[in-house]
């Protein structure tokens, strides 16, 4: 970190080749694959290099970067809602972005990779503030009182978000349950 913050690039290069792993899983997790989640995660590592000097290591580096990625995502949800809003009808409810079906033709890695799908579709259908909870809890497997300290809130509302969060899903991947697909 030291010698980042003195302007060595190749030791900036060395952290985000670190980082970049858990960066991109953050912002994919929130925003879907894609070219915005590319530019997002790009993003994160701008930032962060604009604002070495204002890093205290107060907070493990990972949780910094997970930090500015959840924020940076968050603003992108936004965005394409703003964006959304000026073409969707104000009388329709909800997101009706259809799920992927379950695979039908009966082999375990189509299945597997069906119901991963699906699982992202319903995280994406969820709000931002819960879908951020999902995807550091249960995707990335951080603990209650991490994924609290990278979203700034308390760790009850962890809890809460996570609850509400694990409700919503229900119904979106219940014929997965059924199947008991995991």
């Amino acid at each position: 970190m030291r010698q980042a913050r003195d302007g060595d690039e190749r030791a900036f290069r060395e952290i985000v080749e670190t980082y970049e792993g858990a960066v991109a899983a953050t912002v994919i997790g929130m925003l879907g694959p894609g070219g915005t989640a590319d530019d997002v995660g790009q993003e994160v590592f701008v930032r962060f290099w604009r604002s070495l000097g204002n890093f205290r290591g107060d907070a493990a580096l990972k949780t910094y970067l997970t930090r500015i990625a959840i924020n940076l995502s968050l603003n992108e949800l936004k965005r394409r809602k703003r964006f959304l809003d000026r073409f969707i009808s104000r009388d329709r409810e909800g997101d009706d972005a259809p799920l992927i079906e379950p695979a039908t033709d009966g082999t375990a890695t189509v299945d597997r990779r069906d119901t991963r799908a699906s699982v992202q579709a319903a995280v994406r259908r969820l709000k931002p503030e819960h879908r951020a909870v999902v995807v550091l809890r249960m995707i990335e497997g951080h603990d209650t009182n991490t994924t609290a300290e990278m979203l700034d809130v308390r760790p009850g509302t962890v809890m809460s978000r996570l609850s509400r969060a694990m409700q919503a899903l229900k119904p979106l991947l219940a014929d997965h349950v059924e199947k008991g697909d995991d």
